[in-house]
């Protein structure tokens, strides 16, 4: 039997971006850019990937030269934000924290 994610609604995302301090929105995405060195930022998106994995759920990742910024949709729910987003979100913000990145925005 396969599970289609529930998009949240407006006042649901609203709710869970203030539990998720430093995410914010952009559309239909939640965003984040951590800075870090190159390497480091190679070792963590590592990470982050092992999680994903673990889980079945993914971010867009773009790594620069300093700066690694994550980026989070549920495609499955139509490109929409649904719980499995806020909860990705927690999880890179404790690896960040993990790999001494430091919060851009």
């Amino acid at each position: 039997m396969s599970h289609t994610p529930v998009p949240l609604t407006e006042e649901a995302i609203h709710v869970a971006l203030s539990e998720t301090p430093g995410w914010r929105r952009e559309g239909d995405e939640i965003t984040r850019t951590y800075g870090i060195r190159y390497h480091g930022g190679v070792a963590m998106i590592v990470h982050v990937a092992d999680i994903e994995r673990l889980i079945s759920h993914h971010a867009d990742i773009d790594l620069r030269w300093g700066t690694v910024r994550f980026a989070i949709t549920t495609h499955d729910a139509g490109h929409r934000l649904t719980t499995s987003d806020f909860d990705l979100a927690k999880r890179i913000d404790g690896i960040a924290q993990a790999h001494g990145a430091e919060p851009v925005d």
